[in-house]
């Protein structure tokens, strides 16, 4: 047995020494000769090298030049498309055995001495080849969970003797370009087998450890993992930074991450250290409106060189930071920007952005007009949806400009075309688009077409399924203007019973006047009770850690207005009044003691049972 053994070994030494001369060369003298002659001829057949892996399944040896020569058949093999069988040759190479030879020959290079140059490392080179080679064999057989495992062996062996990461001078010029391959392959392996974890720890492993990477390829990994966490839905742990410095920037989510890398990379753009990617401004733009952070990304656009984007994107697009900051003034005077020296037909969301603008604000209702006009004009039976918009638009400015008028003809003239408009977009529509409808009764309403008007309103509530608070309201005050106040007031309880309690300020409001109007004063002094427990809980909420129900300035106008319609009113006796003053004062004084801490549950606790008596 011992016998065939031997035979068996001293043929596979023939056959791979017969091989060694072709096959001993470097990954890119290989590819040379794959390219100049198609294929390698190799010496043997498969029966020979059958024999000769069994010989080394069964404990064979093979000395370097033999390892080489098998290296150099399974690279043929998988250039060869045949991936299964480059593995069998790899396999053959018996990597754990190695490696262990090849840590003891890395920790006596990092004891040399560090200015002098590295001499050759050919098994090192051989060992980490092979574990590359076998890492892309098994990634295009599909095997992604191994291919990331054999992956990581290449830097587990690195990193573990190294774990300061390489020196700039460490090894040649092929085995750094394999280091960096197996970097940045890695994350890719982990996300291709659905290992989201495992891809984000690669990502961050290759970023924070010293590779010896170029700076093109940090770029592409930094973009990558950025994209990564943005789109990926794995939420990932707050990255442990070994290098960070006391009182550094930590990421506290993936957004936050994401974003600190993009403007890494917008940095090196801007300091021209990477060739400038436009696509990661889009991601920077995209991370940055999820964060609510439109300031900042209004700065990083006016950070950008010149040239990089042409002027009237840059003025569009800073222009929808602001817009989004609520800050309407600054966003139009950039879009007019555009618009003074920009052609029309080039600038159709400029024109339409600028309308929306100006159709919210009544003192920019003329120039609304106009922009609305020009964008209409440049459609001329285009899109239908983008008529309807710019319809919409136009007839919310020519509403506003009716209101002030210099004179009856003016204001006449403009309302009818506002209801003209408003009917063209409805037939547009078919009285399936919500806004139409809600502005079309609205204009109605104003007019004083009051039957027209709730026939609108009722087609918008069945559209929207008694979904928007704003279509109960204005249903219920059209109502109430057609002086059907009981009608009104079942509209308003309808909606109060389909409303959260914290978001029922305006319909309190409204059944307030409404119970105010029937001469109903008792009834109107507890609705407004109601209404001022739901304003003081909401505007202390968020010294409780409540932040989505954060008082607004729409709650302390409500309040003032609130007490001056109470005020006004005649009362039998002075309970009312009384009780009303008293409840406000027990909440406020709920709502004050210590509310500020979130630990301060008992004081929570007395202004939830507060409310749930004066809510019901």
């Amino acid at each position: 047995m011992m016998e065939g053994k031997e035979k068996r070994g001293r043929r596979f030494r023939k056959v791979f020494r017969g091989m060694a001369m072709q096959c001993l060369c470097t990954g890119e003298q290989m590819n040379e000769v794959v390219r100049s002659n198609g294929e390698v001829e190799l010496q043997g057949n498969n029966e020979d090298i059958e024999e000769a892996q069994l010989s080394l399944q069964e404990g064979g040896s093979l000395n370097y030049e033999e390892a080489r020569a098998l290296l150099g058949l399974g690279r043929v093999e998988y250039q060869q498309g045949h991936f299964q069988e480059a593995l069998r040759m790899l396999d053959g190479i018996n990597i754990p055995a190695l490696l262990p030879k090849v840590k003891l020959f890395i920790s006596r290079l990092e004891r040399a001495d560090p200015y002098s140059t590295y001499p050759s490392m050919p098994l090192l080179n051989l060992t980490m080849e092979t574990a590359y080679l076998k890492t892309v064999a098994l990634r295009d057989l599909g095997k992604f969970k191994e291919a990331a495992q054999e992956c990581s062996t290449i830097l587990d062996v690195v990193e573990s003797v190294l774990p300061k990461g390489l020196p700039a001078n460490f090894g040649d010029s092929n085995l750094n370009a394999t280091i960096c391959s197996a970097v940045e392959l890695l994350p890719g392996l982990w996300k291709l087998g659905d290992f989201y974890p495992e891809a984000l720890s690669s990502y961050r492993r290759a970023l924070l450890c010293n590779w010896n990477l170029d700076a093109r390829t940090i770029g592409r990994i930094q973009k990558e993992h950025a994209i990564f966490l943005l789109y990926s839905g794995c939420e990932a742990c707050t990255p442990t930074l070994r290098s960070q410095l006391d009182g550094s920037f930590v990421p506290r989510n993936n957004l936050e991450e994401a974003i600190l890398l993009l403007m890494i990379l917008l940095l090196k753009f801007n300091l021209k250290r990477l060739e400038r990617d436009p696509t990661v401004m889009h991601h920077l733009t995209f991370a940055l409106s999820m964060s609510g952070r439109l300031k900042p990304l209004a700065s990083q656009f006016e950070k950008l060189l010149p040239g990089v984007l042409h002027g009237t994107e840059w003025l569009y697009n800073v222009a929808l930071c602001y817009l989004a900051e609520e800050d309407d003034l600054s966003a139009l005077n950039l879009l007019k920007r555009i618009l003074k020296f920009g052609e029309d037909s080039n600038c159709l969301r400029e024109l339409l952005l600028a309308s929306k603008i100006c159709s919210e604000n009544s003192a920019y209702a003329e120039e609304g007009v106009s922009y609305a006009r020009r964008a209409l004009a440049n459609l001329d039976g285009g899109c239908e949806q983008l008529e309807v918009v710019a319809d919409l638009f136009l007839g919310i400015s020519l509403s506003s400009q009716a209101r002030y008028a210099s004179n009856d003809t003016q204001r006449a003239s403009w309302q009818r075309e506002a209801l003209q408009v408003f009917g063209v977009a409805r037939k547009k529509m078919q009285c399936r688009d919500f806004r139409v409808l809600y502005n079309l009764s609205l204009e109605n309403a104003e007019q004083r077409k009051l039957d027209a008007a709730a026939l609108y309103a009722k087609k918008l509530l069945k559209l929207e399924a008694g979904s928007e608070l704003k279509s109960w309201l204005l249903i219920a005050r059209i109502m109430s203007a057609k002086k059907q106040f009981d009608d009104a007031e079942s509209i308003v309880n309808a909606a109060l019973d389909q409303t959260g309690k914290w978001c029922q300020g305006e319909l309190l409001q409204t059944k307030a006047k409404i119970l105010a109007s029937k001469g109903q004063v008792k009834k109107a002094v507890e609705t407004y009770t109601k209404l001022l427990a739901v304003i003081q809980l909401r505007t202390k909420s968020s010294g409780a850690g409540i932040f989505m129900l954060q008082g607004t300035e729409d709650d302390r106008t409500m309040e003032t207005e609130t007490w001056k319609a109470t005020r006004s009113k005649r009362f039998p006796d002075g309970s009312s009044w009384s009780i009303l003053q008293s409840t406000r004062h027990r909440i406020q004084a709920c709502t004050e003691y210590d509310i500020s801490c979130c630990c301060s549950w008992t004081a929570w606790r007395q202004v939830l049972a507060c409310c749930k008596v004066l809510l019901g």
